[in-house]
């Protein structure tokens, strides 16, 4: 069976993880590329070379950087960045594991399509180290959840013969962020406890957090504004964002009805 990037990258990462884990050890880049070349199987010299390509990638992204120690600063030996540690401590679903967090997220959301390209958009990017294009392209996957989630919210208000608050079908996000805000807190007695407990903690996290980094790099006024611990943030964030989505697009409709 053919050996796809996600698969190399995964099990790269696993190697490494465990390798990091073994007291005492120094990591050499012989040993790590044999050990995942033997968990992946047989592979083809395309699957061979994308193996070396992902794992050049670990070096180029900060992941990773060569010397063990002052006794041993030149490869073969290489250690695990502060970057690289972070990356290992959630490797299951950190961003940078794309097929982990896509992964995770199909467990938790149901994402529209648009949502879903612009994810994976931002993942790509993300590990390319272009930290200003994955936070617009998150942002806009974040922006499209909450205008489904506008939609449905609308619906749910004209089947009880109530008018459609103006800002809701506003052109301007922000109207309509802050216009399905309070629509939906003023259904909060509506709703199960929990889901409005979620509400309260994650939805603010969407305004404040996800669409002021995308905003910060997609309407520029310094360089150093949009910083990879921040666009780091916003894709950790996103999850938990279209988790909620998901709930509240279940919950709409028998609220309203």
């Amino acid at each position: 069976m053919p050996v796809d990037g996600a698969m190399i990258r995964r099990t790269l990462l696993e190697v490494f993880q465990e390798k990091q884990a073994g007291a005492g050890s120094s990591l050499q880049q012989n040993s790590i590329l044999s050990e995942t070349s033997r968990r992946l199987g047989h592979l083809a010299i395309d699957e061979e070379q994308a193996l070396l390509t992902l794992w050049y990638d670990l070096f180029r992204s900060g992941q990773v950087a060569w010397g063990y120690d002052l006794s041993n600063p030149n490869p073969p030996f290489c250690h695990l960045t502060e970057q690289g540690r972070r990356t290992l401590e959630h490797l299951s679903r950190d961003p940078s594991n794309p097929g982990g967090y896509l992964a995770h997220l199909k467990t938790i959301a149901i994402l529209n399509p648009v949502a879903e390209v612009y994810v994976d958009e931002a993942v790509t990017t993300y590990n390319a180290n272009c930290f200003r294009a994955a936070a617009v392209m998150i942002g806009v996957a974040a922006e499209s959840v909450a205008l489904e989630l506008r939609d449905t919210v609308s619906a749910g208000i004209q089947a009880t013969s109530r008018s459609v608050p103006k800002d809701l079908t506003d052109l301007r996000i922000k109207r309509v962020l802050d216009a399905l805000q309070k629509e939906i807190e003023g259904q909060a007695s509506g709703m199960p406890h929990d889901l409005r407990e979620d509400f309260q903690a994650y939805w603010p996290a969407f305004t404040q957090q996800v669409r002021t980094v995308r905003n910060d790099a997609g309407h520029p006024v310094g360089v150093d504004r949009v910083t990879p611990d921040a666009v780091h943030a916003s894709l950790l964030t996103f999850p938990e964002l279209a988790r909620l989505a998901t709930r509240l697009q279940v919950w709409a409709p028998t609220h309203y009805t």
